[in-house]
């Protein structure tokens, strides 16, 4: 269960099977997290909806990474479809996608201040804080899009 849950829902699991490496998952996994944000703003939720399945998605992360906590397995993904989701909170439009790219830029590069320290934390919490990190960071990109247009 814990397996299926890391790897959003099996998500994570599919590049070892289309290409052999776990190169990707975590893209799979912020796809994810984009088409549930993109349901949510064809629904109109308000984004209290959206920061609290971010949340949500950031405990669940904490938890059923904690077999996985060797190491950050490529294929544990719900770290970046719960970082993912932090980017979108109370976004739309092109803001919308700037914070998406930009989390998911930050978290595959990790060269903005506190990622690559993040990810160095022991346990769950390294395996989680650099992509929340990242989700902050694309969610500060997105506020400033908005500011701006």
């Amino acid at each position: 269960m814990r397996r299926l849950i890391a790897s959003s829902l099996g998500l994570g699991l599919i590049p070892r099977r289309l290409w052999g490496s776990d190169s990707g998952a975590g893209t799979f996994g912020a796809a994810f997290a984009a088409g549930i944000g993109g349901l949510l703003l064809w629904a109109n939720a308000p984004w209290w909806v959206t920061l609290a399945i971010a949340v949500a998605l950031t405990c669940v992360a904490l938890w059923a990474a904690v077999p996985f906590a060797h190491g950050d397995p490529g294929w544990v993904c719900i770290d970046e479809t719960a970082g993912t989701m932090i980017a979108l909170v109370g976004l739309s439009g092109p803001a919308w996608i700037v914070a998406l790219v930009v989390a998911r830029l930050a978290d595959i590069f990790k060269v903005l201040p506190g990622i690559r320290r993040a990810e160095g934390l022991r346990g769950t919490a390294g395996i989680t804080a650099d992509d929340v990190l990242a989700g902050l960071y694309g969610l500060g990109a997105g506020w400033l899009v908005t500011a701006l247009i």
